[in-house]
């Protein structure tokens, strides 16, 4: 009887280490990772805010069809695309906003 008290403790023990070792470890790969997400974000919406501001000033002084406005609706387009496939989401610069689905208009410029 006393060997299996020895027993069971011993194993809630060893469990108790294993479960600290887990989420010590979890807790030192999500430290690790938040940064580069954030980086990542940031990087995402400053190259989408920069197509969209110079799409807007390429058609303000170029014109609509302008060689300068359809080379920032590529590079707003890359950059929507860009966001999407390093993290399933990309920066809507006229709502503020992230967006989580791959909704986005390649014609939303064609309205101005």
């Amino acid at each position: 009887m006393m060997l299996m008290k020895i027993s069971n403790h011993t194993n809630v023990a060893l469990f108790g280490k294993k479960l600290l070792s887990a989420v010590t470890l979890a807790g030192a790969i999500l430290l690790a990772t938040a940064p580069r997400a954030l980086a990542d974000d940031d990087d995402c919406r400053r190259r989408t805010a920069r197509a969209d501001h110079n799409l807007h000033e390429a058609i303000e002084h170029h014109g609509y069809n302008s060689p300068q406005a359809n080379r920032w609706r590529h590079e707003l387009l890359e950059a929507r695309e860009h966001c999407w496939r390093e993290s399933h989401q990309w920066w809507d610069e006229h709502n503020n906003r992230w967006h989580h689905d791959h909704d986005w208009d390649d014609h939303d410029h064609d309205h101005e």
